[in-house]
């Protein structure tokens, strides 16, 4: 159970992503980038990276949608420079889980301030805002590998 405070304090950060997002922009150089929309509704993510290798470089989002949409893809943004695509994947994984109500996930330090959004999972009508830029993350991983696979033309 979370207290009055802390959930206070969570509001608040979400409130400072939705506000002040982090990462929001146009990427120069992108080597992979997904739309993704909600049409219930509204919010929309594009997500673009810049993956060299098996990491990603730099990632940018364009947007507009609720507070949760854009908080969440702005923190995710965060973690995901400079990390690999295993841990994109996992990331990703593990934000899903917390948001489908898995405890565990909950404790993962790996989240960093995305755990701010876990009492979002109480809320089922809004967890498709909080996934969406990781929808569209896992989108780009697959598009990525489909690419790698392929091989240079």
């Amino acid at each position: 159970m979370e207290t009055p405070q802390l959930s206070s304090l969570y509001q608040q950060l979400i409130l400072e992503h939705y506000r002040n997002p982090r990462n929001k922009g146009e990427l120069e150089e992108k080597t992979v980038e997904i739309h993704m929309a909600n049409p219930v509704c509204g919010d929309e993510i594009r997500l673009q990276l810049r993956i060299e290798g098996d990491r990603i470089e730099d990632v940018k989002f364009l947007g507009s949608g609720c507070s949760i949409s854009q908080a969440s893809v702005s923190m995710m943004t965060i973690r995901l420079k400079g990390s690999s695509l295993d841990q994109a994947d996992e990331l990703a994984k593990r934000f899903t889980d917390m948001m489908h109500g898995d405890e565990s996930a909950v404790r993962e330090k790996s989240l960093g301030d995305l755990r701010a959004l876990q009492g979002v999972s109480k809320f089922p009508v809004r967890i498709k805002c909080a996934l969406l830029g990781f929808d569209a993350l896992q989108e780009a991983l697959k598009k990525e590998a489909g690419v790698a696979e392929e091989g240079p033309n």
